[in-house]
């Protein structure tokens, strides 16, 4: 009975994880995709960073959660997927933005490293960092409404069905939406002319190429948003849970991972964030101690996942117009409203907040440096040039 027992336990563990990495894997693919072609990957080149990106973080996965004990679990940037998405592509192409792809992960391992950075990034008022993501999502969140005007027949499947699963298995929304595109996908006859050859998993690189500019527009507000959007958070949730994340050391691998695949399409990769609670949560398992075979579990079937990316790219570029769009745009609602929330919550910081995400969402570049850099600069200005003045009227007197 014993036997059984501890069985089934194992199954539901494993279980846990796998549906965390599908689900992982499915509501966010888009967005990856999105992000890499619209800083100049080929479909081929997006397909590496895909792969490479899943190969890393389920290696990740599986190692820390095997070491620790602890359901330690990683995903890509989707925030920073978001921000490549709504930035455009660099005056040197592709190999620029590759470039600051590798000075995000090196910033990111230097701040497991070197305390005073961590620090640093920890003193950024979450209210601007979160306006600055609202901003950049904003543009990408309407695109599956103004994609349902030009093409209904095509959109109008992906969004019911997302609606529908909403309200009766909400995790399983977004790669519903997914579902429904492929079908509408295969309805349209346009993957009758992929060649089979274009299906197989293949590592594409590029040499990096590093532009001043596109460190500022791209590296930088990548590395920030990384940061306070998932490692932050992930942290939290983990202990949220009771678990303390081995924050540091993740911060090293994940940095360190990134470097090194940069030229693979490896913009970044981070401690997960939304889909951690899935393996770290009661619902893996009742015993907090042995959740970590769901960490495990969860590294394994991105691992299984990653050479699909070529075969999701493929139907991604044979998608009609406003298809993918439309499954990214909703996948990133979610997002869009916890970072929209967050950053106006604060009565203190709200004009702030509100400058930094009408700057970042209005898509100006300057400079050749993008809006969510300016969106930084002009809420951080105010926000100084405000609490200086109130500084100044609510000191005392000098006697």
């Amino acid at each position: 009975m014993r036997e059984s027992t501890d069985r089934a336990d194992l199954t539901g563990l494993v279980l846990a994880g796998i549906i965390t990495a599908v689900v992982g894997f499915t509501s966010s693919f888009a967005v990856v995709l999105t992000g890499l072609t619209s800083v100049g990957a080929s479909a081929g080149e997006a397909a590496s960073g895909l792969l490479v990106l899943s190969l890393t973080m389920g290696l990740g996965t599986i190692a820390f959660s095997w070491r620790t004990r602890l359901p330690v679990t990683m995903a890509w940037s989707t925030p920073g997927a978001a921000l490549l998405a709504g930035a455009t592509i660099p005056d040197g192409g592709y190999a620029d933005a590759v470039g600051a792809f590798a000075v995000a992960g090196l910033l990111l391992a230097l701040t497991g490293v070197v305390r005073p950075l961590g620090d640093w990034v920890a003193r950024i008022p979450t209210s601007l960092a979160n306006a600055m993501l609202a901003g950049v999502l904003l543009g990408l969140c309407v695109q599956p409404f103004l994609a349902l005007t030009d093409s209904p027949g095509a959109i109008a499947p992906v969004l019911a069905t997302w609606l529908v699963l909403l309200r009766v298995a909400r995790r399983w929304a977004v790669p519903g939406a997914f579902g429904a595109a492929v079908v509408v996908i295969i309805a349209s006859g346009s993957l009758s002319d992929v060649d089979g050859a274009d299906l197989a998993p293949v590592l594409t690189w590029t040499a990096p190429h590093v532009d001043l500019l596109t460190i500022v527009a791209i590296g930088v507000p990548l590395y920030l948003v990384t940061m306070t959007s998932q490692n932050i958070p992930g942290t939290a949730v983990l202990a949220s849970f009771g678990y303390r994340a081995p924050l540091r050391p993740a911060l090293v691998y994940t940095g360190g991972a990134t470097v090194a695949t940069a030229g693979l399409g490896g913009f970044a990769i981070n401690l997960a964030a939304i889909s951690a609670a899935l393996a770290a949560g009661p619902a893996a398992h009742p015993d907090p101690a042995r959740r970590w075979v769901a960490g495990v579990s969860t590294g394994v079937t991105y691992v299984v996942l990653g050479p699909l990316a070529a075969l999701v790219s493929t139907v991604a570029v044979a998608a009609p117009a406003g298809v993918i769009a439309a499954v990214a745009g909703v996948a990133l609602l979610g997002t869009f409203g916890a970072a929209a929330a967050s950053a106006l919550g604060d009565e203190r910081r709200r004009e702030a907040a509100a400058i930094t995400f009408v700057v970042a969402a209005s898509g100006l570049s300057i400079a050749g440096v993008g809006a969510a850099f300016w969106a930084l600069l002009a809420g951080g200005l105010y926000l100084a040039v405000l609490e200086a003045g109130l500084l100044r009227t609510t000191s005392p007197p000098q006697r």
